[in-house]
């Protein structure tokens, strides 16, 4: 233990100086803007800028890169709150509550618990990567596909009985979600599926695209069609900061989402979508005022998920420095960074370039508080978008929206496919369809058919595959709890009442 806290000193020396002071800073102020932008996100970034590592220190360029990366997971969170325009697939969750409480003049407080949310949790999470990197990879490698395959489909059950008004609409949106999932060329034979022989949709369909169809376009759009000119904004500020109540509502979230997110950074299993929407779902069960999630807008629905997301985040680095595994896109582009300088992560890396390594990890405690001390004093800032009148407001998150998209392929029939995904998310929401657990399907649908696929090949075509490991067995239990405890309670309830 003192020879980890004598090396992660030895980083904070590397780390603090100037030089790399200014890359963690320029890091942070560039991934947060590129976590307003949709469709830009952090993996595009970080790729964009990748030629700069051939004439940079390693170590520099590392600590540029994991504050974008960082960066861009809580600049998300801005748009999501203010406009319902989720800038990362990781901050669709937050749209959901955070929306709610700037409409009903609260933006103040939601961003506070969101900037403060990524904090605590990227802070606990470093603690955690600094103190159990290689015991933690250890334990996540043994994770297998019937694991993984089981892992999602609670995710799937979670979220559509959390999301939905009705588990129906939950999952028929899920429905349409995976089946938006399986466009594009089949990861195991090769074959195209359901293109209709458009070369668009050769490559799938892009989450972001989706995302940004079925929150920014059609709140819009249902704005213009269903609003009207006459209707007052509610997006009034009453405070910038947090009152004590909602201090004590969000330090129990924080906590929670962050133990909820960091194991899903250390495993392939989805990224931060699976751990924010398990931490939305947990917050709206623990809620002593589950009326205000969905009307008024509940800070538990923003803080848990915040934090959720950043504990993700930082998770990552554990399979990507001990292992050499990428578990999310930008992990993937960061391992390319690592390999233009000839390195391998792996389990020799603490050996081979620890001191690269270390200041890595410092840079991570230095970069949540430049986040902190850049994004708190904007708050102010921020919320003036609210006070644009309407009309320039939803056209802004319109143009935001067409040119963010078209900026990802430079496609024109992306556009024509957002205005659709747009239309059909107005007509989700007329008829009170959640929107967010299509986006899940998508994200989830395609990775989870590919590790079933991978529990078959292993079982040897045998669905005995998920009964024979203890995890996967503990799993199957977990989840025909979560499908018939809920009808158990309902039945006995109605059973008494009669």
């Amino acid at each position: 233990m003192l020879d980890v806290w004598n090396q992660l000193l030895q980083g904070f020396a590397t780390a603090g100086t100037p030089v790399n002071l200014l890359w963690a800073l320029v890091g942070c102020t560039i991934g947060t803007a590129v976590g307003v932008l949709p469709g830009i996100g952090p993996a595009t970034a970080v790729a964009m800028l990748l030629p700069i590592t051939l004439k940079v220190d390693p170590t520099a360029s590392m600590i540029f890169f994991a504050g974008i990366y960082y960066g861009a997971m809580y600049g998300g969170s801005t748009t999501s709150i203010l406009l319902n325009t989720p800038g990362e697939a990781g901050s669709m969750v937050t749209a959901l509550e955070g929306n709610k409480m700037a409409k009903s003049g609260r933006a103040g407080a939601a961003l506070a618990t969101a900037a403060i949310g990524s904090f605590v949790a990227g802070t606990i999470a470093t603690v955690l990567v600094t103190l159990f990197a290689p015991l933690v990879a250890e334990h996540a490698v043994k994770l297998g596909p019937p694991e993984y395959f089981l892992l999602m489909l609670l995710a799937f059950i979670t979220v559509s009985a959390v999301l939905g008004q009705s588990m129906v609409r939950g999952l028929t949106a899920l429905g349409l979600g995976l089946a938006l999932g399986l466009v594009g060329i089949d990861q195991i034979s090769g074959q195209a599926r359901y293109t209709g022989d458009v070369p668009e949709l050769m490559d799938g369909v892009e989450v972001v695209l989706i995302a940004v169809g079925l929150f920014a376009v059609a709140e819009a759009l249902y704005a213009v069609l269903y609003q009207g000119k006459e209707v007052e904004t509610h997006n009034r500020m009453s405070s910038v900061h947090m009152s004590k109540s909602e201090w004590r509502r969000s330090w129990p979230s924080w906590l929670r989402g962050t133990f909820i997110g960091f194991p899903f950074g250390c495993i392939p299993a989805g990224g931060s979508e699976i751990p924010t929407f398990l931490s939305y779902a947990t917050e709206k069960k623990l809620a002593k005022d589950k009326q205000a999630f969905g009307t008024t807008g509940a800070i538990e629905g923003v803080a848990g998920p915040e934090a959720a997301n950043n504990a993700a985040i930082t998770a990552t680095l554990i399979p990507l420095l001990t292992l050499g595994i990428p578990t999310s896109n930008t992990a993937a582009i960061l391992l390319g960074a690592f390999q233009n300088y000839g390195i391998q992560p792996g389990p020799q890396l603490f050996d081979t370039n620890g001191a690269l390594v270390w200041a890595l990890i410092a840079s991570l405690y230095i970069g949540n508080v430049m986040l902190l001390i850049l994004n708190l004093p904007l708050v102010g800032l921020w919320v003036k978008l609210l006070k644009l009148p309407k009309a320039p407001l939803y056209a802004g998150i319109l143009i935001f929206a067409t040119v963010g998209v078209y900026g990802m392929r430079q496609s024109a029939f992306d556009l024509f496919l957002l205005y659709a995904i747009g239309v059909l998310g107005v007509v989700m929401r007329r008829y009170r369809f959640p929107t967010a657990p299509v986006v899940v399907g998508m994200i989830l649908g395609p990775l989870a058919e590919a590790q079933l696929r991978n529990a078959l090949s292993i079982g040897e075509g045998h669905w005995g595959v998920f009964l024979d490991r203890p995890l996967s067995v503990a799993l199957l239990v977990v989840l025909a709890a979560l499908l018939l405890l809920p009808r158990l309670a309902a039945w006995r309830k109605k059973a008494r009442g009669g």
